[in-house]
């Protein structure tokens, strides 16, 4: 059959939306509140709602749900927390959004062996506080409370990446259902294989173009005897990047180092009700012993001043590193605040680490050029930033100007050697780039994989790639 290209006939969705209806009762919903609650509502990707949305329990329902879908030729789009910025959710060919809200149970923890066997509804905070009696953690920490499943689907990262690693380094396997409705285990508890294609990878990362996770078993770590956080100023952003990569490439095992420019401190000195200087600024954080933990912060510091930053203050009390990490992760909402009435357009790119300050300082000058208020924010241990522009959606020239600007960010990316996306995922809209990063033949590889695997073209259409 041709690759979907279209909205289902209203006959076939009817039929299918009636099986469900006669299967789910009132865990299936057709109310526009509901539906749109399920598109995207975060950034200035037009929201999309399905025809419908369904709240499965348990990995046997959603392989009745997709089945249902596939024999009717209606797409099937994965739903966890909406906390996704590309589109991700958005529903363009409508069909059936399947929820993930209610399988929530974490099935399994095996302490002894620092893995957790969870369903995809349950949040990254949740976990942590089951898992925190037992002196364990998911390190994962993309800044909103993301549900795992959803985590996984586009390989998400965050502030504790520099040390811990992304979602591809901590899924172990998989249980997935894929569109013809046929359920699959990728992986185990076993932490490595040598056995087969790395189907697990293959699902990290696809963003439900490939199937719906329903099962997720990660790998954890101990609590840190001593933890360790503090906020260093530089006088530029090019000083605070020098500063990232001299930790780095001097094998300073940091845990988390952030970077919020001038523009960034100020919304979150003004929302979080923050007194910092309104410089470039690191926020930065340790693990390990108490003697460790110390020997690191005095080894940054020193850093620090080599290149005219500091002095770095640094706490350990739980309530002083609670009250910084929460005002780094309202970071949007800062930004938010910074322009009332305008729509914060969030975006990320990642650079080789040796061409961090580069990429950040021609950015900058990029905005300044452009005219656009535009914080930005990053993970930049691992060379990841996050531009925050805000743009008032009624005027299409300032929207072209947003345009062009978010398009020479990913150009000037890709050209320095790294990638249109560190974690945000492609969604519908960096799908334009990706040729210019991947080349022809990869993208037809992915292609072929996804007409491999969903030749209806049903499962998350209009995403990553078209078939």
């Amino acid at each position: 059959m041709p690759a979907l290209a279209a909205r289902p006939e209203a006959d076939a969705l009817g039929a299918a939306l009636e099986r469900l209806a006669a299967r789910f009762g009132p865990r299936l919903s057709t109310s526009k509140a509901v539906r749109e609650q399920h598109a995207s509502t975060l950034t200035w990707v037009e929201p999309q709602p399905p025809d419908a949305v369904v709240f499965p329990e348990t990995t046997e329902e959603t392989a009745e749900i997709v089945s249902v879908c596939s024999g009717h030729g209606v797409p099937v789009v994965p739903f966890g927390t909406g906390t996704s910025f590309e589109g991700h959710v958005n529903a363009p060919y409508g069909g059936v959004s399947i929820s993930t809200a209610r399988m929530d149970a974490v099935v399994a923890v095996h302490a002894e062996d620092l893995d957790v066997v969870v369903q995809p509804g349950v949040t990254r905070k949740r976990l942590n506080e089951h898992l925190r009696d037992q002196g364990l953690f998911f390190p994962i920490d993309p800044g909103a409370d993301a549900s795992l499943g959803g985590m996984a689907s586009t390989r998400a990262s965050g502030t504790n990446a520099v040390r811990y690693g992304t979602m591809k380094d901590n899924v172990l396997g998989l249980t997935a259902v894929l569109p013809s409705g046929e359920i699959i285990r990728t992986g185990g508890r076993a932490r490595k294989s040598s056995a087969g294609y790395d189907l697990t990878r293959l699902l990290v990362g696809a963003e439900g173009t490939l199937g719906v996770i329903t099962e997720l078993t990660l790998r954890l770590q101990g609590i840190p005897e001593a933890i360790a956080a503090g906020v260093c100023p530089f006088p530029t952003v090019e000083a605070a990047c020098d500063a990232t990569i001299a930790t780095i490439q001097s094998g300073l095992p940091v845990a988390r180092i952030e970077l919020l420019d001038e523009v960034q401190i100020r919304a979150v000195n003004l929302y979080s009700k923050l007194a910092l200087p309104e410089v470039p600024t690191l926020f930065l954080e340790f693990h390990g012993t108490e003697e460790g933990v110390k020997e690191q912060s005095a080894r940054f510091g020193e850093i620090a001043r080599e290149l005219g930053g500091g002095p770095f203050d640094w706490a350990t009390r739980a309530e002083d590193r609670t009250r910084l990490w929460a005002a780094r992760h309202d970071a949007f909402w800062a930004a938010l605040a910074l322009r009332p009435g305008a729509r914060c357009v969030p975006t990320d790119v990642c650079v080789p680490i040796s061409r961090l300050a580069e990429c950040v300082a021609e950015t900058k000058r990029d905005i300044a050029r452009s005219g656009v208020v535009s914080p930005i924010v990053g993970h930049v241990g691992d060379g990841n930033f996050h531009c925050q522009p805000l743009f008032d959606m009624s005027d299409p020239a300032e929207v072209a100007t947003g345009q062009a600007f978010l398009g020479r960010l990913v150009e000037r990316a890709i050209a320095m050697g790294g990638t249109c996306t560190g974690e945000h995922g492609v969604g519908q809209a960096k799908m334009k780039y990706l040729e210019a990063e991947h080349g022809r033949g990869a993208l037809d590889a992915m292609r072929a994989i996804k007409r491999a695997l969903d030749p209806l073209n049903i499962m998350n259409p209009g995403k990553i790639v078209t078939p």
